[in-house]
């Protein structure tokens, strides 16, 4: 099953973060985003015409947020939206960030 067609799943804390191998195969099935932080994090930033296109996108990417109960970091400055993802429960990856990351690059924007 495809990433963007599966559903986070609630971590409590009870499983370990993925390591960076496990990382690097998930990577490959979302596009554009990069391993940061030691492979704690992964993260993307989409570009817009103005202000009130990157407000949109991430008023898009909160609703799915909520939708998914997995939550991203999310910078939004003129023109650029920069999406952090983590799960902070495990202090590192799970496969729900790539699952988010892949929900938010079917967005249209």
């Amino acid at each position: 099953m495809e990433l963007a067609q599966k559903k986070c799943v609630a971590c409590e804390g009870d499983m370990p973060p993925l390591n960076a191998a496990e990382a690097e195969v998930l990577l490959k099935q979302v596009r554009g985003w990069a391993l940061v932080d030691d492979a704690k994090n992964i993260s993307k930033s989409f570009a817009f015409a103005d202000f009130a296109g990157a407000m949109a996108f991430a008023n898009k990417i909160a609703v799915i947020a909520e939708a998914e109960g997995h939550h991203p970091d999310l910078a939004v400055s003129w023109g650029r939206v920069t999406v952090e993802l983590t799960t902070h429960a495990i202090k590192g990856l799970s496969e729900n960030d790539f699952i988010l990351a892949a929900k938010i690059d079917q967005i249209q924007h």
